[in-house]
């Protein structure tokens, strides 16, 4: 990830835009995130919810939406102690880029059977 933000297209319609939104999500460390979370432009999503959807909505400028999400956890700037703990553990995210913002939802860790 370079240091700019580079812009998506959000004229597209929504199932061209989700397309897209697929193709440029990717896992990357959080040591390649830091730079962004300094700059303040690192949103946290939880579990639970899918990331293309909430990118979507976020390119969509849904304000609705985002404030209830806001409200209720599922969308949070990511905080000093999740950023020390996310670098000490070499945590991996999957990450989309909805300009200004990077979008990064923790990997889920696979469970053995």
């Amino acid at each position: 990830m370079s240091d700019s933000i580079p812009s998506i297209n959000t004229d597209l319609p929504e199932e061209d835009l989700r397309i897209r939104l697929n193709r440029e999500t990717s896992k990357i460390g959080w040591d390649e995130l830091q730079k962004f979370y300094a700059k303040g432009m690192v949103i946290h999503v939880g579990q639970g919810v899918d990331l293309i959807d909430v990118a979507i909505t976020v390119s969509e400028d849904n304000k609705e939406a985002v404030e209830q999400w806001m409200a209720d956890g599922t969308l949070s700037q990511v905080t000093d102690e999740q950023a020390l703990s996310w670098h000490e553990q070499d945590i991996i995210h999957w990450a989309v880029v909805i300009a200004p913002w990077v979008l990064v939802q923790q990997v889920k860790e696979e469970t053995a059977h």
